[in-house]
């Protein structure tokens, strides 16, 4: 009899946990969650208002001769945007040139290569690099890799390709200072390899050991299981990882002002001195008044349009992987 009871006791207790959210509760975590949604939603909406509000004038001013001037005089009070929207994506575009397929031969390195016992270490040392100060790689840049970069790489190739069509032009330094719109590219480089890194590491690690099995089951090399098994299976990760790494590239600001140059001149010399629109905001944001704060607000608008575009990209591409 006492044992009967216990059970019946135990199985009352089992039916009342089982019981399902009150809707009290269920009511209140569904509106916390909508309400954290619409929180950021209304907080980048206020962003893109006021900053546009800001710029409004330098657009009512130059219209769309603001995009194609690359005029930046504060005395004549004549601003264009050119020069900063062309520093901003040649810089980020070198950086991907450079960091995406060392990010992609670390990752596989990471997950295919690498012994047992180094795997931890070598992938820990690549995330540490995500939490260096970016004023920190614009120290580094500025002080150690630009005088290096200036000697050992503008100079022998400044002299190599002196007169030679097209090469001579993209590689020629006319004052082979070490700063330059290529040496930006190289520090934003460093800069999202370890995302770019990490992300591809950690997709490539989530594929099925069976797929990768299989594929040397039948004879695949490293290359082939690598090209026509991993890579195909994270793709969609990939590209997330890689347009993270751009939208990083795009908005850098204190790494990118230390070792751009900061000038307001087009050239068609990637080792020529440049600037981005992060960098010209940083450098007059403070003592900037009137038309030239305007101007700069213009510019912060562009940036955002400009990272955007980007997202929008991303997805086309992301839909693209999915439906092949």
């Amino acid at each position: 009899m006492t044992a009967l009871t216990e059970q019946i006791a135990l199985a009352r207790t089992e039916s009342r946990l089982r019981k399902g959210p009150s809707p009290g509760l269920d009511a209140l975590f569904r509106g916390a969650a909508f309400g954290s949604a619409l929180l950021v939603l209304l907080v980048l909406v206020g962003i893109l208002i006021s900053v546009f509000y800001g710029g409004w004038p330098a657009f009512r001013e130059f219209g769309f001769g603001f995009l194609t001037s690359s005029a930046w005089n504060i005395g004549t009070e004549q601003y264009g945007a050119l020069v900063a929207i062309i520093g901003t994506l040649a810089s980020a575009l070198l950086a991907l040139m450079i960091g995406v397929p060392l990010s992609l031969g670390i990752a596989v390195y990471l997950t295919q290569l690498c012994p047992g016992w180094a795997r931890k270490p070598v992938g820990m040392t690549i995330e540490l690099l995500a939490s260096v100060p970016s004023i920190i790689y614009g120290m580094w840049g500025l002080f150690i890799f630009a005088p290096l970069f200036a000697r050992f790489v503008q100079v022998p190739v400044s002299n190599l390709v002196e007169g030679l069509p097209i090469v001579g032009t993209l590689l020629y330094a006319r004052v082979p200072s070490g700063v330059g719109i290529l040496t930006a590219g190289i520090i934003l480089a460093i800069m999202i390899v370890p995302f770019v890194a990490s992300i591809t590491r950690d997709m490539l690690d989530q594929i099925p050991t069976m797929l990768r099995e299989s594929a040397y089951g039948i004879g695949c090399t490293t290359w082939e299981v690598v090209r026509h098994v991993l890579v195909p299976q994270a793709s969609v990760s990939i590209i997330g990882a890689i347009m993270l790494g751009l939208g990083r590239a795009l908005g850098e600001t204190m790494a990118v002002t230390f070792v751009i140059g900061n000038a307001n001149r087009l050239s068609s010399s990637i080792f020529d001195p440049g600037s981005t629109i992060a960098s010209r905001i940083a450098n007059e944001f403070n003592e900037a008044d009137g038309m030239q704060l305007n101007a700069l607000m213009a510019l912060g608008c562009i940036l955002f349009l400009i990272t955007f575009v980007v997202l929008i990209i991303a997805r086309l591409l992301v839909r693209r992987v999915k439906v092949a």
